[in-house]
């Protein structure tokens, strides 16, 4: 479908525009972003034993005058082309932590050490719509995969809307909980001391945080097992998958967090839903484990989106008046609403600014510190690859190839805004999509050869 005739007048305002070429070029660079943020500023590049200036850049030259750079929001529903930047990197992030990848600082043999793809998830707040297998619903019915009632309570009036909210709230409790009693349990387990535990073998993980379609959170998680020194080290003997997963199994059910009563509200005792997969993950699947490669794909998946995938708005809600004018259908309504009569009740909670997310507040994608590289890291290796690039084609001297001709570059910034008319924000979409169908095509061909070569 083509734009309005509003958006489409736009886009040709700004097509006839001098300089479009470089907006163009602009959008580009930043993938087709959705919502980039606009610089004005200068930059001057200087010799440092001469003084002299080699190379100066001012953005009175660009369209507009302004630099554009790309969001770097996570989510996918705000900005698709970030979107697709920050899962690429949680992949790389995820997949150094099982395969290695000594360029990311994490030895080969990592790939050696018992390793575990777990998922806990909520406890039931009362009975929903679902697809048991071959068997019809509860309601009687045989739900198809994309029904819109699947997760929606059989009976909104019994439905326990209080403590879905509260588990939400306080989730990342219960996994702050989990890792601590994570490593107990392995020392019980393996007949040792806490202190002679953790002197002979680490836990590394990565986990990310999921909406299931009734609204509760539950969370993904690699676990590893590492030797004194970290991924580089190998594992005792005693640290086997089986003892990890009975390890977990045992942490999960021993977690709880108590809440007290709170004006009519009584004492709730949160935990872990019995609901938990405890998968090995393997190099090579056998169509019983799951592999390396699903596992990072699975992670960098949904490390990009939110509550919006239950039916939520992706930005907080200031009223329940709101939530009829956004058209929230009833069970995410419902839950929304249950936030703001909260707040009050638990005000140390901040259920109000967490609404939209159904009272969700902690980080998505977390891990260990040893897991294997960051997020910063991987930016940061991509801003200096596109820094050579830039060096190269403005024929500056490359630090690493001539440590002598040393520069320094002066540089002001000041931020003017963010965003795109209607006209850009559509064009900018079309570059998005052009460019992710020339993504497509090459890792298509790349399939293609891989197979040919095996």
């Amino acid at each position: 479908m083509g734009p309005d005739p509003a958006t489409l007048a736009d886009a040709l305002r700004v097509a006839g525009l001098p300089g479009f070429d470089r907006w163009q070029d602009q959008v580009r660079r930043t993938g087709g972003c959705s919502d980039p943020i606009h610089l004005t500023g200068t930059t001057a590049t200087r010799d440092r034993a001469t003084g002299q200036t080699i190379h100066t850049y001012s953005t009175d030259t660009e369209p507009g005058g302004l630099l554009r750079i790309a969001c770097g929001n996570r989510r996918a529903s705000r900005c698709p082309a970030c979107a697709w930047t920050y899962a690429g990197d949680t992949y790389h992030l995820i997949r150094a932590g099982l395969v290695g990848d000594p360029a990311k600082g994490v030895s080969d043999t990592v790939r050696d050490h018992p390793r575990v793809f777990a998922t806990l998830t909520a406890p039931s707040f009362g009975p929903v719509h679902n697809r048991p297998g071959d068997h019809p619903c509860r309601c009687g019915l045989r739900h198809p995969d994309d029904a819109p009632e699947l997760g929606t309570p059989l009976d909104p009036a019994t439905y326990d809307y209080a403590g879905a909210v509260l588990w939400n709230n306080h989730s990342p409790d219960l996994w702050r909980l989990f890792t601590i009693y994570l490593r107990r349990q392995i020392a019980r387990l393996a007949g040792l001391t806490q202190k002679d535990a953790h002197a002979q073998a680490r836990i590394a993980y990565a986990k990310v945080a999921e909406y299931q379609k009734r609204g509760s959170i539950h969370f993904h998680a690699v676990i590893r097992f590492d030797g004194p020194d970290g991924p580089d080290s190998p594992p005792p003997p005693w640290a086997t998958l089986a003892l990890l997963t009975d390890a977990i199994r045992a942490a999960a059910a021993r977690v709880a967090a108590d809440i007290p009563p709170a004006d009519d509200h009584p004492a709730r005792t949160l935990r872990w839903g019995t609901q938990l997969d405890i998968r090995p993950i393997k190099a090579l699947g056998d169509g019983t484990d799951i592999t390396e490669q699903a596992v990072a794909s699975y992670v960098a998946k949904y490390a990009t989106k939110a509550a919006e995938t239950t039916g939520t708005p992706d930005h907080p809600i200031g009223n329940k008046e709101a939530l009829v004018l956004l058209g929230i259908a009833d069970h995410p309504r419902r839950l929304i609403e249950t936030c703001l009569d909260l707040d009050p009740v638990y005000p140390d909670r901040k259920l109000r600014a967490w609404a939209h997310m159904l009272g969700f507040r902690g980080h998505f994608s977390t891990k260990a510190r040893r897991y294997s590289t960051t997020l910063g890291t991987l930016r940061q290796t991509r801003a200096d690859y596109r820094a050579r690039q830039e060096r190269t084609a403005l024929g500056l001297p490359d630090p690493d190839d001539h440590p002598e001709a040393t520069t320094l570059v002066v540089a002001h910034w000041t931020y003017a805004g963010h965003g795109h008319t209607p006209g850009e924000s559509w064009l900018a979409a079309t570059i998005h999509r052009d460019i992710q169908a020339s993504r497509d095509t090459a890792r298509e061909i790349r399939a293609e050869g891989e197979v040919r070569c095996g």
